[in-house]
């Protein structure tokens, strides 16, 4: 009996880590920023876990070969937003989360939370 209480007991302490370190992961960024240019691929993907993600094509100058940005939302009211301004200049809004324990909240560590159309 003693050794199910125990086994009970460290399971609970592992799995209330685990969900520690999640929480933490996801509500701590690591760093904030911006990034301008044109939604390429957008698209709710995942075999269980179903998420949005995307590509910016960040132009510098024209003519110029572009820069993919890959990111991920979690929102999806952004992600509507981000829909409708596929072909539009955009400017993203990114919190860079490092260590996030699973693919289910997203495949990139850049989760987008604010869009802006850039004239």
């Amino acid at each position: 009996m003693k050794v199910i209480v125990g086994l009970l007991s460290f399971f609970a302490i592992v799995v209330g880590l685990a969900a520690a370190y999640t929480w933490v992961t996801l509500n701590w960024s690591y760093s904030t920023g911006e990034r301008a240019g044109f939604i390429q691929k957008f698209s709710k993907k995942g075999w269980i876990c179903k998420t949005w993600e995307g590509e910016l094509l960040l132009t510098t100058v024209p003519g110029a070969i572009p820069e993919k940005f890959l990111f991920s939302v979690r929102d999806d009211i952004v992600a509507k937003r981000l829909m409708d301004s596929m072909g539009k200049r955009v400017t993203l809004s990114y919190a860079q989360h490092k260590g996030v324990p699973s693919s289910c909240f997203g495949e990139t560590e850049y989760f987008i939370d604010k869009v802006q159309l850039t004239p």
